[in-house]
């Protein structure tokens, strides 16, 4: 999805009150925001003070690790909430101006093989959906943990049309089931889930038809990344195999690197330039490939990688900034663990603080915007020469390993309790 410029986004509007009209501008159309790369087209603003930025709204948003998007006034998440006494999946709808629901509706039932934990120890983390719906041209997608692919106006709420992605092409779901958003390119919303000559799949995004399904690998929680290489868009999946690169418009593979795999891989590629970085947890370490393009041919250089869990994301997908990679680099180090600045190119840490725990970062301009896994946000700077915090506010109960949202002057964040709405400073 192309990159919203600058000059599309509406700043926010308050009445005297501080309370929010109705149409919203700016938008935060799928995970990671409306290019896929954590960068929003939008200026942060100033940081704000002791205070704490300004509340627009909290309702509940019961169990879930899902993202908020944004789109045309329209917020969505996905949740779990009981449906005549079982525990399911709910994509919810909301007015992104106020957090009034508009309508919900249900999924298929929420039961995490491997998922949550007992309420003790650092983790706390609960269970509920990892999947972030994805909005484009007034629907809203949703991929839910069962590998069930929906599509809903936006508005209504009506089904417009559904997918079973394990029934219909084979797929096998893995331990703590689902966690891929779906990917919209262009006209198409891509999933990966399939089983043999389905592992990728391309669906018509208005009438849910396949266009084209692709290869033998094995689903991860890692959704995939569209980027350009060389000039050529490319969609960049991080299976259990390693990464495979595919043309969007067909399904044709360009490129293929070996990656280790060990237990679960949750953070997506991040793309610079011609350079795909990729990461995993539970000590498989972190990794930055060349890409090179020679005629019709493609191929892939290492040039750096790491054991450990050093240069690791679990589950946090970095940013990068010229070259520097920003985010949360740790494993299950709950509540405290760090934020680092990585040289893509070299793998060097040049700076590490600590007080985050395993949450998410965005990009703005020269600014990070950090949701911490213990509801802060968290303003500091984007810079290689060190860490530089400009404003830090507790802003949510329950655990937070989910992405914030920078969008129409708002920033949108969720936890496994409660989604809320703050204003972002002028």
């Amino acid at each position: 999805m192309n990159s919203l410029s600058v000059s599309r986004v509406v700043s926010l509007s308050l009445v005297l009150a501080g309370i929010c009209v109705a149409e919203t501008g700016g938008e935060w159309p799928s995970y990671r925001g409306p290019s896929g790369d954590g960068v929003a087209p939008e200026v942060l603003g100033k940081p704000w003070d002791s205070a704490g930025p300004k509340q627009l709204w909290k309702v509940p948003a019961t169990n879930g690790f899902s993202s908020i998007t944004v789109q045309a006034g329209v917020a969505a998440t996905l949740v779990t909430r009981d449906d005549d006494g079982t525990p399911t999946e709910f994509v919810v709808a909301m007015d992104a101006a106020s957090g009034k629901e508009l309508w919900a509706k249900p999924l298929r039932m929420a039961k995490y093989q491997g998922g949550g934990d007992d309420g003790t120890g650092d983790n706390k983390g609960g269970d509920g959906p990892r999947s972030t719906p994805a909005l484009a041209g007034g629907k809203i997608y949703a991929y839910g943990a069962n590998l069930d692919l929906y599509c809903f106006d936006a508005k209504s709420g009506k089904l417009v049309w559904k997918k079973d992605v394990a029934r219909d092409y084979g797929g096998k779901n893995i331990s703590w089931q689902n966690a891929t958003s779906p990917l919209i390119e262009g006209n198409l919303v891509i999933v990966s889930g399939g089983g043999k000559g389905a592992a990728f799949l391309a669906f018509d995004r208005n009438s849910g038809a396949l266009k084209w399904k692709a290869e033998d690998d094995t689903i991860t929680h890692a959704t995939p990344t569209a980027a350009e290489i060389h000039g050529v868009r490319q969609v960049i999946f991080f299976t259990k195999e390693g990464l495979a690169s595919l043309s969007p418009s067909d399904g044709k593979l360009l490129w293929r690197q070996s990656y280790r795999f060990n237990v679960s891989t949750a953070a997506s590629p991040v793309v610079w330039d011609d350079i795909v970085y990729c990461s995993a947890g539970y000590g498989v370490g972190g990794g930055a490939y060349r890409v090179t393009k020679k005629g019709s041919e493609w191929s892939s250089e290492e040039l750096w990688r790491t054991e450990g869990n050093d240069v690791a994301n679990h589950w946090s997908t970095p940013v990068v900034k010229d070259g520097k990679l920003y985010g949360m680099f740790q494993f299950k180090n709950y509540g405290n663990g760090p934020v680092k600045c990585v040289d893509i190119a070299t793998g060097k840490v040049l700076w590490s603080q600590e007080g985050f725990g395993p949450g998410n970062v965005i990009l703005s301009g020269d600014r990070l915007l950090a949701l911490s896994d213990k509801g802060e946000l968290v303003i500091m700077a984007a810079k290689p020469d060190g860490y530089e915090e400009l404003a830090r506010a507790d802003v949510l109960d329950g655990k937070c390993w989910s992405t914030p949202t920078l969008a129409g002057g708002r920033i949108f964040a969720r936890s496994t309790k409660e989604a809320a709405c703050f204003a972002v400073a002028e």
